[in-house]
């Protein structure tokens, strides 16, 4: 629907204060994750939009941008106006230096 007018930030940008949501599977997100990331799979999303704040500005990311693109459209089409989508998801992540971490606080990887 939104093609490329897609709301987006690149990773090596997104603000340290931003809701960053990480839509990736559970295996995905027990490699490895961004350490302020809010886990919501993305087939799980409809079920708990009620999670996601729609007063401040949210990130979404996933392994590649694929998902989380999809997501952002879902979100815009649902009444989130602040909400963009992290180019290159989690591979240009950790690409552009920013922390992946496992849940225990371990240096994790992007699966």
């Amino acid at each position: 629907m939104f093609g490329a007018q897609l709301p987006s930030v690149p990773a090596s940008a997104v603000p340290d204060d931003v809701y960053l949501l990480d839509v990736r599977e559970d295996d995905e997100w027990a490699a490895g994750h961004a350490p302020a990331a809010y886990h919501l799979p993305m087939t799980e999303l409809p079920a708990r939009l009620a999670e996601i704040p729609d007063d401040r500005e949210v990130a979404v990311i996933c392994r590649s941008g694929g998902r989380s693109g999809q997501v952002v459209g879902y979100l815009l089409r649902n009444g989130w106006d602040q909400v963009r989508n992290v180019e290159g998801g989690m591979g240009d992540w950790a690409a552009a230096g920013r922390p992946v971490v496992t849940d225990d606080g371990q240096p994790g990887r992007v699966a």
